[in-house]
């Protein structure tokens, strides 16, 4: 369990913070980008869930997915080390992996085909959807950078693989908050009618 007793330390006063291991890093690490984003991306999925109309089964599953976002700002958050810890980290499993693609499958299956790209949009729900799935995106991307950056420790390979399902996952969702597909937003090449 997890207690906070003070909300500010003064500890970041000066542009650094500490990693989950006390490590003291600049705020401006690729390490802090990663799960900031992460961060903001669970914030984006808690408005769409305060504004969106949600069965009760999205409603959950987005719920888990909130609770896997703090799982993976966790492991990012403590560098994976040979080094023997007093602790055992928090690292996203293969299980949570699975269980997105489980749920792409399912819903793909009831989805119309799509005939071209779409645009995000469509119902509020949809649209709240696709902001995530955008931020998702550029979340993998924050990690990426993680993993290219020379002086990084090795990081879970699970991170990258939740992240990319999971956009993919938002994608599916937001078109089926669209009436399964139906009333998605087409793309127009050029503005053109297609």
């Amino acid at each position: 369990m997890v207690y906070l007793d003070r909300i500010y330390t003064r500890s970041g006063d000066a542009g650094e913070t500490s990693l989950g291991d006390g490590t003291r890093v600049r705020k401006t690490h690729p390490r802090i980008s990663s799960y900031g984003t992460v961060d903001e991306l669970n914030a984006v999925l808690g408005v769409a869930l305060a504004s969106g109309e949600f069965s009760e089964v999205d409603r959950e599953r987005l719920l888990t997915i909130q609770n896997d976002l703090f799982d993976v700002g966790a492991d990012l958050c403590v560098p994976q080390t040979d080094e023997p810890l007093e602790y055992t980290p928090l690292r996203v499993q293969t299980e949570q992996v699975e269980k997105l693609e489980q749920w792409i499958d399912s819903n793909t299956e009831k989805l119309t085909p799509l005939k071209s790209f779409i645009l995000p949009g469509g119902s509020l729900t949809s649209a709240l959807l696709h902001q995530a799935r955008t931020v998702c995106r550029r979340a993998e991307i924050e990690v990426q950078h993680l993993i290219d950056s020379p002086d990084t420790l090795a990081i879970n390979e699970n991170i990258l693989i939740y992240l990319n399902r999971l956009s993919d996952l938002l994608f599916v969702m937001a078109r089926m908050a669209n009436d399964q597909g139906a009333k998605d937003v087409l793309w127009k090449p050029g503005g053109k009618d297609a």
